[in-house]
């Protein structure tokens, strides 16, 4: 009886762990998204985002860090956003 407790809990715990692991991945489908189609589904998701021409290209860095945080984007997708924000300037 205390095996077969022991064998469960064990096999719980390594179901929760995988469940866990795999929602952690980033899909490729994310990861191909151009930083046009990060912007305008994390900056405007919350609020009304300034036009990329709103800011500066030094401004659009302070802003991004500061947002990175706020929307929980990787480092990626806010270099990604950020270079986006930086071409419409040009």
């Amino acid at each position: 009886m205390k095996k077969s407790i022991i064998i469960s809990f064990i096999i719980f715990i390594t179901a929760i762990f995988s469940i866990a692991m795999s929602s952690c991945s980033v899909s490729k489908k994310v990861a191909d998204k151009s930083g046009a189609q990060l912007w305008a589904e994390n900056c405007n998701r919350c609020h009304n985002a300034p036009g990329p021409g709103e800011f500066n290209n030094d401004n659009w860095e302070i802003v991004g860090m500061h947002m990175q945080v706020r929307a929980n984007l990787t480092q990626t997708d806010i270099t990604k956003v950020i270079d986006f924000l930086k071409s419409a300037n040009n």
